[in-house]
């Protein structure tokens, strides 16, 4: 077996060996064990599922919240040569029937699902007559309600299990406590417990906090101190753009990213940065899950981060090649301040979550009784706007009227446009001979696309448009027309969230919220943020502080972090100062003062503590006002 997971791995992926624990959860799989693997940021998580998925006879399915991940994986896999699909929220009903018909009776390797996609009838029935060799649970964490970033859609996975209940689960993640580890393996239903973890310890990390009232002063010298690009993470849309103009006014190369920008604008940012076309990335927590970009030598946190899980997986992004790297964390205290606020922004009241599901519905015009399985495209700005709410006790609202199962909301992602023909060659070609002005465009398709009769198949109106000559507005209209005559299926593209009703309207005073799920919910964020409060204050290590966090038990300090290093100093400091003592006293008796003016190295306080240490210890004396070696 082992020669054939080696040669499975040499073959798809070009690597001579595995990473730790790869190889061991991939022979555990294959055995048909379940299994939880807790793997760093960039530790190749992927790998553990593809490979045994593979090597099995059947699907793997994949359930992975974040789109753009998903998407990323699948495009991999096909590149490849692997026949992959991907479900997620956006897809029309027809493409969906289309890819679960193919995942039944066709070659299909791998299914990557969102999370919400099992709230449907449809595609847990088409499970349950497919051939399933693994089920793969990345960000595994999601799914417990103790997880940093619990996911209600997540508790759906439990369906699964109930269709194939011999087939193993692999989950993975980047990183959970000792509770959120019992609470995964439980919630999947685990045969029998059984964990693969490697240490939270990144020797390569030089973990570095400091309390700074000009952060942006401290910013700047540390950028330039640190040779390399790298990450600066803030709070806030605005933030990001006003760091990035003070880092440009300050001659380096900077640009900024946050989730409201266009995927495309997004794309080119994030590809510009990988390829070290600018140095420093500016943006919110939605940067960096997934892109595996090797070099980044520093991660400065302007403002305090939510949870230490969070600060762990983002700091991780940094050295990921193994070389020196520095996460900074710059604090003031009323960032404190600011963290416990948010609390109350989390979790909103039962009545403004009531509010908030009645003017959804109002928003998207939903008569009571109707709006089951309907799904939308979701601008959250323009709807806060509308009727004046704040946008992140909304968000709040809406993750809790998820977990109640009234809606689901997906993230936002880019859908391309989709096409496929809906009538025989035949049948097009009399079309074509009889609308001479189509038949360009319809030639072009069938050139530029094949299978295209059979499936959704993505288009790239722009590109139609520069073939012909035309404008992009006249190829979509003259799509849209072929379609109203029943020709085709035109799927625009669309980079917005996807809100999908679950249950019909009902009067907001009829609205069931678990207010008891919600408070316990408040006082896990609390303990979250009281340990970030302690990380601050740790006085010994920040390596230390982040694996006994995560339950490691351990007591070997990094030597690395801004404590080590202080301490480190301080130790040398003090060892200078005693020898400087015993060299003035072994030239004659001195009086306090005269011995401490003659000390030159160190601060007064420390001078006074080695005087007092070196008393206790009777390696020195002091009588009739006067100090002497003993």
């Amino acid at each position: 077996m082992e020669k054939t997971i080696l040669s499975t791995l040499k073959l798809y992926w070009g690597f001579d060996e595995f990473r730790p624990l790869q190889e061991d959860i991939i022979k555990d799989i294959m055995a048909g064990k379940d299994t939880l693997g807790i793997l760093p940021t960039g530790g190749g998580k992927s790998i553990c599922f593809q490979v045994p998925a593979l090597l099995m006879d059947g699907i793997c399915i994949v359930v992975s919240p974040l789109i753009s991940l998903m998407k990323d994986q699948v495009d991999g896999l096909k590149k490849k040569g692997i026949k992959t699909v991907a479900i997620y929220t956006g897809i029309s009903k027809k493409e969906l029937d289309i890819a679960l018909d193919n995942c039944i009776f066709g070659d299909i390797k791998f299914l990557y699902l969102s999370p919400e996609r099992l709230y449907s009838d449809l595609v847990l029935e088409r499970i349950k007559y497919m051939k399933v060799n693994l089920f793969a649970v990345d960000e595994a964490h999601c799914i417990s309600q103790w997880g940093y970033d619990f996911r209600p859609s997540y508790l759906e996975l439990e369906k699964l299990r109930m269709h194939h209940p011999s087939v193993p689960i692999i989950a993975l993640t980047a990183s959970a406590r000792v509770d959120v580890v019992k609470d995964i393996q439980a919630k999947l239903s685990f045969k029998s417990p059984n964990v693969y973890s490697n240490s939270f310890k990144r020797s390569n990390l030089a973990y570095m906090v400091f309390q700074e009232e000009n952060k942006m002063d401290r910013m700047l010298k540390i950028i330039r101190k640190i040779n390399g690009s790298g990450i600066i993470f803030v709070r806030n849309r605005k933030e990001t753009q006003e760091v990035t103009r003070y880092l440009l006014n300050h001659g380096i190369s900077a640009d900024y990213y946050h989730a409201g920008l266009g995927v495309a604008s997004r794309a080119v940012k994030q590809t510009n940065w990988i390829n070290n076309k600018i140095r420093v990335i500016v943006a919110t927590n939605a940067f960096g899950m997934g892109i595996n970009k090797a070099n980044v030598r520093f991660v400065i946190h302007l403002d305090l981060p939510d949870s230490l899980e969070a600060y762990y997986q983002e700091a991780g992004r940094a050295g990921r090649d193994e070389k020196m790297a520095y996460p900074v964390l710059l604090y003031q205290e009323s960032d404190r301040t600011k963290l416990l606020e948010s609390i109350d922004a989390n979790f909103p009241d039962f009545k403004f979550i009531q509010e908030t599901y009645h003017y959804l519905c109002n928003y998207f015009q939903i008569a009571y009784g109707a709006g089951k399985g309907l799904i939308y495209d979701f601008q959250l700005l323009d709807f806060v706007k509308k009727y004046k709410l704040d946008v992140f006790k909304t968000i709040s609202a809406l993750k809790f009227l998820e977990r109640d199962k009234w809606l689901t909301l997906s993230e936002a992602v880019n859908i391309p446009a989709r096409l496929k023909f809906e009538v025989d060659f035949k049948e097009l070609y009399k079309f074509q001979v009889q609308s001479l002005y189509y038949d360009p465009l319809i030639k072009v398709i069938l050139r530029a696309y094949g299978g295209i009769f059979d499936f959704f198949v993505p288009i790239n109106e722009y590109e139609l448009a520069k073939k012909l000559g035309k404008s992009q507005d006249e190829i979509v209209k003259m799509l849209l027309h072929m379609q109203s005559q029943d020709l085709m299926s035109y799927l625009p593209r669309t980079d917005l969230p996807q809100l999908q009703f679950l249950q019909a309207r009902v009067d907001y005073k009829n609205l069931y919220i678990d207010t008891n799920f919600i408070a316990e919910r408040k006082k896990f964020k609390q303990d979250q943020i009281q340990a970030i409060f302690e990380y601050l204050a740790r006085k010994d290590c920040r390596s230390l502080a982040l694996q006994q966090y995560f339950g490691e038990k351990v007591i070997k300090p990094c030597m690395v972090c801004d404590l080590c290093l202080t301490r480190e100093f301080q130790n040398n400091q003090v060892k200078k100062i005693e020898q400087t003592i015993h060299e003035i006293l072994r030239q004659g008796p001195k009086n306090h003062e005269e011995l401490l003016t003659a000390i030159n190295i160190g601060k007064k306080e420390l001078q006074l503590k080695v005087l007092k240490e070196l008393l206790d210890s009777n390696m020195i004396t002091y009588q009739n006002e006067l100090y002497s070696v003993n």
